[in-house]
């Protein structure tokens, strides 16, 4: 969750460059974005102990994929889609997010290696020999946000930063007509 104000600013700036503006970006359209807001929702409130969160988390990626298959064809979609399903892939195969214990380290995160360990709750765990695609987990520290991510929050967050700079758009610049050029607008000579 620490990534999403940063991500939202770098689009935001993006989107300026390229001579958009944030007031188009309300103009957007997705499809189904109730599912979106599900989706989001069923991970931010996991909560530790029993198999219900697991599932809940599952059903999170579920809604998701949805909702990104049904605006597959808006930039920026097709990143989050690749984000989602390697996150999932992941936690499916190993009952959760396997976290490594360098990007803990290596991103400031040390003090809080024995909540993890001790209670990850549904979605994090401290990754180990038993994991298996280990390349896919938390691995990638951001030292700078105290965080550590995966290939897949890349793939993600790149794609809706993707998103919300080309929703911002582009100003539009009058074309300028060959004879506008030459003897100014409207004007022959002949």
């Amino acid at each position: 969750m620490k990534l999403v104000l940063p991500t939202f600013l770098i689009a935001v700036a993006i989107g300026y460059a390229r001579g958009g503006r944030l007031a188009t970006l309300g103009l957007l359209r997705l499809r189904w974005q109730g599912l979106a807001v599900a989706g989001l929702t069923l991970q931010i409130l996991l909560w530790p102990g029993g198999s219900w969160p697991l599932t809940y988390l599952y059903l999170s990626f579920v809604v998701l994929a949805v909702f990104a298959v049904a605006n597959i064809r808006t930039t920026g979609v097709p990143l989050i889609l690749i984000g989602i399903v390697l996150n999932f892939t992941v936690i499916a195969v190993n009952r959760g997010m396997p976290v490594s214990r360098a990007a803990i380290v290596n991103s400031g995160q040390a003090s809080t290696m024995d909540e993890l360990v001790n209670d990850g709750g549904a979605k994090h765990h401290l990754a180990s020999s038993e994991d298996e695609l280990r390349f896919l987990g938390d691995v990638i520290a951001l030292r700078p946000l105290e965080q550590a991510i995966s290939v897949g929050d890349i793939f993600t967050y790149g794609g809706v930063m993707v998103l919300i700079a080309a929703g911002m758009g582009r100003r539009r610049r009058d074309p300028v007509t060959t004879s506008e050029l030459v003897g100014g607008a409207g004007h022959v000579d002949g």
